[in-house]
């Protein structure tokens, strides 16, 4: 089973070389030093918009042979842990293959279901694939997953879970996330920063309550939860902020953004 591109045509540019050229211009600039990272947080918006966040994080992270994505469920189907029961997933940049040993490794635990309906028109994992083979330096697969409304207690044992059976396997853990929405800019500036501060000391509790006790629009904190406690238990000690911008900065509309965090966990 091959998954077609959703977003293509939207998002990013559908065509390849159309797609090379804006990234060409999103990702200009050295990159810096790469480093061994045990995950990522990334944005998943339109390419135009968050592009250039997520490319100042790719472009200083080595890209390992397996990648582990993790984000929201934007349309409310299929289960609540779903992972992606196909085989290949399709990118303008070519084919990516599943990681099928590690997704039956997750579906022995009973915590993970197999699943293509929550993939089908989802996103937030679909807009990442073009940058991560942007930088891979070799082929790599992918284990997509994505997760839906969990209490906290839930998406802390699933991290852990995912952290220990990929001691063996070792594996970047890419969280997709947008972060606060449809807000001023200052005042989600000031939001985002209590999440920021507790994903940088990888408080995943707090993480969580802080963002439904003040109503803070990360659209993706409970796979932010799941991978934070995940490279934790892959030995990550801190998460470090890379890059935080918004859509007025491409709008000029600064009374209604959404806010863009990009982060690296080691």
């Amino acid at each position: 089973m091959r998954r077609k591109p959703a977003v293509a045509g939207t998002f990013y540019p559908a065509e390849r070389e159309d797609l090379n050229k804006l990234m060409d211009l999103l990702c200009e600039g050295s990159p810096g030093e790469k480093l061994n990272a045990k995950g990522v947080l990334v944005p998943h918006a339109g390419y135009v918009y968050s592009g250039r966040t997520a490319c100042r994080v790719y472009s200083r992270v080595r890209i390992p042979e397996r990648v582990v994505l993790l984000g929201p469920n934007h349309t409310g189907m299929g289960a609540d842990v779903s992972v992606y029961s196909g085989d290949v997933w399709e990118t303008p940049f070519g084919d990516v293959e599943v990681d099928g040993d590690l997704r039956e490794i997750l579906l022995g635990t009973g915590l993970f279901k197999a699943d293509e309906l929550a993939h089908l028109y989802e996103h937030s994992l679909e807009v990442q694939l073009p940058f991560l083979l942007r930088y891979a330096e070799a082929p790599f697969s992918i284990l997509p997953v994505v997760l839906g409304h969990l209490d906290y207690e839930k998406a802390r044992t699933l991290g852990r879970f995912l952290g220990e059976k990929l001691k063996d396997a070792p594996a970047l853990i890419v969280i997709s996330s947008d972060m606060s929405h449809y807000i001023n800019a200052e005042e989600a500036r000031r939001k985002d920063r209590i999440l920021i501060s507790a994903m940088e000391r990888l408080a995943t509790d707090e993480l969580y309550f802080k963002a439904v006790q003040y109503n803070i629009t990360m659209c993706g904190f409970i796979p932010a939860v799941v991978g934070i406690e995940a490279v934790k238990v892959l030995g990550a000690r801190q998460g470090v902020l890379i890059d935080y911008t918004n859509s007025g900065e491409v709008t000029g509309d600064y009374e209604r953004v959404v806010a863009y965090a990009g982060m690296m966990f080691v």
